[in-house]
């Protein structure tokens, strides 16, 4: 059994506690409560620092890295009275040999439902190591990437096949109560298991997180997003959500989550007919991210 406290650690790494900025900073970043007022002008992004909002999972290949921005007084909210940008550029830099191995990366600003806008890198990495991000006339410090051997990484990886499990449904809660955290009714994606989702042969777009419990503000947004693409697409593609918790107190996580060996959420799984993933985000994303990777697919 694994409880909150954990599990919760393996999250803090998604949501930058990990990073130059203070814990109890954060924290207050998170709730929206930024003590700046609405009447300061732009900030220099040197003056700022940046968030890792991605957890430590990556490998090598097609590497996403979310950032968001801080101050002092923690994340920057959409209104914290900061004007932030609408697009980011950066270079990635071997740590070690401080050699440049992208450069003129651009990241759009997302915030589609959410309150803490983010900036999702996306560059190729061939090989293990430790990096840093550098975004121009950003802070020097830039943030940290570290790289992994795919073997080192249990999670299943862009590319795998997604591993079934008889996830909690409406008719079987198997251990999990409530088993959709959502309000004031819960989602529609709890009819079937994701063994049974994977046996019908058809894209699955697997959620895992709690609306009531997010540690990074995205899960019930995202959750609003595959509701308003299912109206669009209808029986094309399966949908299902499952909680990260066993209880409403969010004491204990669910087998679900152990099962896909996370120590973070939320996640969101894409896959193909045929059950292998063909996007996983990871931590923090909005509509728009969902969209685009369910829109390859070509529903």
């Amino acid at each position: 059994m694994i409880s909150r406290r954990t599990f919760i650690t393996g999250s803090l790494g998604a949501i930058g506690a990990t990073s130059t900025i203070g814990f109890s900073s954060l924290l207050v970043g998170c709730s929206g409560e930024s003590t700046l007022s609405t009447s300061e002008s732009a900030t220099a992004l040197g003056d700022l620092q940046l968030v890792q909002r991605f957890p430590q999972v990556l490998v090598p290949g097609s590497v996403r890295l979310p950032i968001s921005l801080a101050n002092q007084a923690g994340l920057l909210t959409t209104d914290s009275g900061v004007e932030l940008p609408n697009t980011l550029s950066a270079q990635l830099i071997n740590a070690d040999t401080q050699e440049v191995v992208a450069e003129s990366l651009l990241a759009d600003r997302h915030d589609t439902g959410l309150t803490i806008p983010y900036w999702p890198f996306r560059v190729n990495i061939d090989k293990p190591g430790i990096y840093t991000l550098l975004v121009n006339d950003g802070p020097e410090a830039g943030a940290a990437v570290q790289v992994l051997n795919a073997t080192e990484v249990l999670i299943p990886l862009v590319g795998s096949q997604l591993p079934g499990f008889d996830t909690p449904t409406f008719d079987n809660h198997r251990g999990v109560e409530p088993v959709c955290t959502r309000t004031p009714e819960s989602c529609e994606f709890h009819n079937i298991t994701l063994n049974e989702a994977l046996a019908l042969n058809k894209p699955i777009a697997y959620l895992v997180g709690t609306p009531a419990h997010c540690s990074t503000g995205t899960c019930s947004p995202a959750l609003e997003s595959l509701i308003n693409v299912k109206k669009s697409i209808g029986d094309a593609m399966i949908f299902l959500h499952t909680e990260i918790y066993t209880d409403d107190k969010a004491a204990t996580v669910a087998p679900a989550v152990i099962a896909l060996k996370m120590n973070y959420e939320p996640a969101i799984y894409i896959t193909d007919a045929t059950g292998k993933i063909i996007e996983r985000l990871d931590a923090v994303f909005d509509a728009d991210e969902i969209n685009a990777a369910i829109a390859t697919l070509g529903l």
